[in-house]
């Protein structure tokens, strides 16, 4: 029997820590068996600013999704984002030494590394390193340089760069907590692997990633990742506004955004009014529900108009690069109420929210299906790409030994007796197991005589020793 290949992700966000486990099922489809959610603590902005939270924030995660799972968790992959990310693009070659042989994975494995070696800014390391489109002996254009014949083969190259310092610390998190990292992956990428379909990639999309401290952009062409970028900010910078705005505490906000917030003012009549308690016995305040979406509204314009921004930086605007699919949107953020119609807006261009339920079981539960465990469910994709055994099955021992002298010892006048009684009782009943079957009234009379055996022996003894001790 095929044994099962267990992938563990683990999406460390500004808001939530989330592990998931999942394997693949008969059908090609990924069956999340648990999931652990924990509020981050220590992550700003997509980046750790306190080890000693944020280890507790994963191990939380982590025990919530062993707990759900029955897997002990070995290793993981891990997502990462934040302000420091950047990425750019580059261009290398390598003279192979016999043109005759075919192209092999060890020649494209080879110009990787070579550009694993590009000097960086000081403090900055390669994450990533994304083949795009080759080049043998000058002829371009191709996408799969694997069996074909040349002597130069040449390659652009999508290439991620984050802190070096980040990185590590993400890492030592992890280790902390008393898991190993088996990879690391940038989080729009893994986000487009739940959410984008293949059709998507080639016809070129762009998938904006709203989280709680960073919006995430990947945009793919032809099949191909074109570029990234990390915007710093996201839905907290929105709670902010809404917390300053109208004078009431972060939880009172968060709480005003996911229920009543609308990214589109017209929505919201002047009358339209909810109730906020006061805090130590103050009066009650209303705000008006017009006012919360002006509010919402102005900082969500912000924010598309920079992702917006990256997404000309690209090239839309040319027709070779143009955007058939549009734009999809996912990440906590994308489920604010109009963000689809005001993105529409702003872009002109067709948006839909993206769900991670296509590579997802028919048995999973909504909530999973939500945008918000779009990354997650991408980091236990890639996990299951790198066929780690990420997770073992618990061992769990039902059966605990009825009689344990050891811990509870009998009575002092029959202690001396007991390991002998113990034997004969367990003797006896491997006897009576060893005889051949029979009917239930003959078994029940069976086991009283061994047990009355036993119990007459037993009484035997004790008056024994009540004799002798006259």
């Amino acid at each position: 029997m095929e044994k099962d290949n267990i992938a563990v992700g683990l999406d460390i966000g500004t808001t939530k820590i989330v592990a998931m486990i999942g394997k693949k099922n008969e059908y090609g489809k990924l069956e999340i068996l648990g999931i652990g959610k924990s509020k981050s603590l220590g992550v700003a902005r997509g980046v750790v600013n306190n080890i000693t939270q944020t280890i507790q924030s994963i191990q939380q995660a982590i025990l919530e999704a062993e707990n759900n799972s029955g897997y002990k968790i070995k290793d993981v992959v891990v997502g990462i984002a934040g302000q420091h990310i950047r990425s750019i693009q580059h261009t290398d070659y390598i003279s192979r030494n016999n043109p005759e042989e075919v192209i092999g994975e060890k020649d494209i494995q080879l110009l990787i590394d070579q550009v694993n070696k590009l000097a960086m800014l000081p403090g900055e390391e390669i994450i990533h390193v994304l083949p795009q489109e080759f080049k043998i002996d000058g002829q371009s254009e191709i996408k799969e340089p694997i069996g074909m014949y040349g002597g130069r083969l040449e390659s652009s190259f999508h290439v991620v760069v984050g802190q070096a310092s980040s990185i590590r610390n993400v890492g030592r998190c992890i280790q902390s907590s008393g898991i190993e990292l088996s990879g690391l992956t940038l989080e729009p990428l893994a986000s487009a692997d739940a959410v984008l379909s293949q059709e998507e990639k080639e016809a070129g999309v762009a998938l904006i990633d709203i989280g709680g401290g960073t919006t995430d952009l990947a945009i793919f062409k032809d099949g191909i990742i074109r570029h990234t970028a990390v915007i710093p900010f996201g839905g907290n910078v929105i709670t902010d506004d809404i917390k300053e705005g109208c004078s009431i505490i972060e939880k009172q906000a968060e709480l005003l955004k996911i229920k009543f917030g609308s990214a589109w003012p017209g929505e919201n009549k002047d009358n339209e009014i909810v109730s906020i308690p006061g805090l130590r016995g103050r009066e009650p305040k209303e705000i008006s529900l017009k006012n919360l979406s002006k509010i919402i509204h102005a900082r969500v314009v912000e924010i598309i108009e920079q992702v917006f921004a990256e997404i000309k930086a690209y090239g839309h605007e040319d027709p070779r690069k143009k955007l058939i699919a549009g734009i999809v949107l996912t990440g906590g953020g994308a489920q604010l109420k109009h963000i689809k119609q005001l993105v529409e807006y702003i872009t002109g261009m067709d948006t839909r929210i993206g769900y991670p339920n296509e590579h997802l079981a028919g048995n999973s539960s909504e909530e999973i299906s939500s945008p918000l465990f779009a990354t997650a469910v991408g980091l236990v994709m890639n996990s299951i790409e790198n066929s780690t055994q990420s997770a073992v099955r618990m061992e769990i021992v039902n059966e605990q030994p009825k009689i344990v002298y050891r811990n509870a010892p009998p009575p002092v006048q029959q202690r001396y007796e007991v390991e002998e009684n113990y034997v004969e009782r367990v003797e006896a009943i491997e006897e009576y197991r060893e005889q051949p079957r029979v009917s239930k009234v003959e078994a029940e009379s069976t086991e009283t005589k061994i047990r009355r055996s036993f119990f007459d022996r037993y009484v035997d003894k004790i008056k024994d020793f009540l004799d002798n001790a006259e």
